[in-house]
């Protein structure tokens, strides 16, 4: 059986969504696992041609894990992301994604344009849903020695106006993707052994 790993985004200029393909590599490296890309409508309704399908309530629902990316807006994840979990009250009320494990990216087109507190804004919907958080540990070199994007807090890019992600952003991002990945075969595996006994 497949586990199932949602890879959220919303990207304005395409860097959101090339780091979301590298996490999406991460994820498919992984045996068993599958990443299911999805993005968010704009606001203001305009017709659009996005690269992957709209997300749904049940996408939520039903998937393993959650990968969920955002470009830096003033130091918060985009008005269309967080709009999409101001409708998620229905999967709170029913706790559909507590003990699911979860990760967040982003990207920013100056270097201290607010990354860290982006993911971290990313995150409390994450916490309040009762998901369980990875981040990226500094066992991985390349933490160590970027100096474009990444954090512990998640994968980053530091676009540089609309430059292509780094060695090491493309490495951090397809790492947490394999480490959410595992983390969500081995909930899935000891929830498994817990029906069974």
């Amino acid at each position: 059986m497949k586990v199932r790993i949602l890879v959220l985004y919303y990207s304005r200029h395409g860097s959101t969504l090339a780091l979301a393909r590298q996490i999406a590599r991460g994820i498919n490296a992984v045996p068993q696992c599958e990443a299911i890309m999805r993005t968010v409508p704009e606001l203001d309704a305009s017709p659009g041609n996005p690269a992957d399908p709209y997300i749904t309530l049940d996408d939520l629902k039903t998937c393993d894990a959650l990968a969920m990316g955002s470009p830096v807006w003033f130091g918060n994840m985009a008005a269309p992301l967080k709009h999409f979990w101001d409708q998620t009250s229905s999967l709170w009320i029913s706790g559909d994604l507590i003990d699911k494990p979860g990760c967040v990216f982003t990207s920013s087109s100056s270097l201290h344009g607010g990354q860290e507190s982006t993911l971290l804004s990313m995150q409390l919907p994450l916490l309040h849903h009762g998901m369980l958080l990875a981040g990226i540990p500094y066992s991985e070199p390349e933490l160590h020695t970027t100096s474009d994007g990444g954090t512990p807090y998640g994968a980053s890019h530091h676009s540089q106006k609309t430059a292509p992600l780094s060695q090491n952003e493309q490495l951090l991002a397809q790492k947490l993707g394999s480490r959410l990945a595992n983390l969500a075969i081995r909930l899935s595996a000891s929830a498994e052994s817990q029906i069974q006994s």
